[in-house]
C-alpha cells in the first residue's frame, strides 16, 4: 500500500455486466459498499461522465454517520470506471479518486480497484480492511444466478 492510496484485486464469478451494474445502480451500491456494521443511503446517483452521487454511510451500532459525495470522471460500461470522492466533514480533507477496472476472463470477471489521496486522518490499512469487507459484500450480490420464480 503506497501512502495514502489502497490497491485491491479481486476475481468474481460473474459477468462483467452484471459487476459494472453493481457499481452503477443504487440500489447495489447501498448494498454492498459500505463495510459491516454500516449501512448504507443513497441520496444521489448519476453514473454518467460528468454526472455525481451522494451518500451517507451510518454505524450501525452507534447511529453516527458520515456523508460524502463525488463526480463520475470517466466510465467505459462494462469496462472501467473513474470517479472522485470528497467528504462533508472538514476534518476529512481533500479528495480521494478512484479507478475500478473490469477485465473478462475465463473464471468471470477480473476487478482492479485504486483509491488516491486517502485523507491523512484515515488510517490507510482500515480503509484497505473497509474495501476487503466490501468486495465480500460485493461477491455475494453478483456471483448468485437465481432465475426468476
Amino acid at each position: 500500500m503506497a501512502n495514502n492510496s489502497v490497491s485491491l484485486h479481486r476475481v468474481v464469478k460473474a459477468s462483467p455486466e452484471k459487476v459494472y451494474r453493481a457499481f452503477t445502480e443504487a440500489a447495489a451500491m447501498a448494498s454492498w459498499l459500505p463495510p459491516y456494521g454500516f449501512v448504507c443511503i443513497v441520496h444521489e446517483m448519476n453514473a454518467e461522465k460528468g454526472g455525481s452521487f451522494r451518500m451517507s454511510f451510518q454505524n450501525f451500532s452507534t447511529g453516527n454517520s458520515h456523508s460524502f459525495g463525488g463526480v463520475y470522471v470517466e466510465l467505459k460500461p462494462n469496462e472501467f470506471l473513474k470517479y472522485t470522492d470528497k467528504f462533508d466533514d472538514p476534518n476529512l480533507p481533500g479528495e480521494m479518486t478512484t479507478t475500478v477496472s473490469l477485465r473478462k476472463n475465463i473464471a468471470g470477471t477480473e476487478i482492479n480497484i485504486t483509491q488516491e489521496g486517502i485523507p491523512d486522518m484515515i488510517p490507510v490499512e482500515m480503509c484497505y480492511l473497509g474495501w476487503q469487507e466490501s468486495l465480500d459484500k460485493l461477491m455475494r450480490l453478483v456471483e448468485p444466478n437465481i432465475p426468476d420464480a
